[in-house]
């Protein structure tokens, strides 16, 4: 055994080195896939947003949820106001 790998010691080498290579060349093909799919993901302006606007919402429906006064009511109508606001930008 010892005689064979001294023998083919750069043959073995070779082999090992174009494997390597070809497993490597399989990553960078994963690695643009993830990349692409990435780019679809919702950006951090676009999270921020939606976590406010959600907010929002549920401000919303807890105050509703409560008891009605002027003060109250004029909060709905700026949540309101805050969410179109949010939705066109």
């Amino acid at each position: 055994m010892k005689e064979f790998v001294k023998k083919n010691f750069t043959v073995i080498v070779l082999v090992i080195a174009v494997l390597g290579l070809f497993k490597s060349c399989g990553d960078t093909r994963q690695l643009l896939k993830i990349s692409k799919q990435m780019e679809v993901l919702v950006t951090k302006d676009e999270m921020t947003k939606e976590l406010k606007r959600s907010g929002l919402e549920a401000e919303k429906r807890m105050i509703q949820a409560t008891d009605r006064k002027l003060l109250v009511v004029r909060r709905q109508t700026e949540i309101g106001e805050e969410i179109k606001k949010l939705d066109i930008k």
